[in-house]
């Protein structure tokens, strides 16, 4: 299955209680061809960015981020796609720190289209 991550926005589901990220943390996804790159902000984090390949239905990425007391950590993942039942795109990331102790599960769903009013 080839899924896209163009344009999409998203929203952690599930996080890990090792991680940083949660359900205030909003992705912003770009990609072209296999090259994947996204800014993320909310809750804990000030600024975070991540590049990475995708194939398929893998996406591998380092990221980096300042969190919100200042601190700056940053690792790797590789991630499983999905769609889920309703038709919105999963990413399942399993994660390692590389400025710090440890690693965790996170999953980031596509988030709902705000209405226009």
């Amino acid at each position: 299955m080839n899924i896209s991550l163009a344009g999409l926005t998203a929203t952690a589901v599930e996080t890990d209680p090792n991680g940083v990220i949660g359900p205030e943390t909003v992705f912003h996804f770009r990609q072209e061809d296999d090259r994947v790159w996204v800014h993320y902000e909310g809750g804990r984090i000030d600024r975070g960015y991540l590049v990475g390949l995708i194939d398929r239905d893998q996406l591998r990425f380092r990221y980096c981020q300042i969190e919100s007391d200042g601190t700056l950590n940053g690792g790797v993942s590789v991630c499983e796609l999905d769609v889920d039942s309703t038709g919105r795109r999963l990413i399942i990331e399993r994660f390692e720190w590389e400025s710090r102790d440890g690693g965790g599960r996170n999953v980031i769903r596509e988030r709902d289209v705000d209405p226009i009013g």
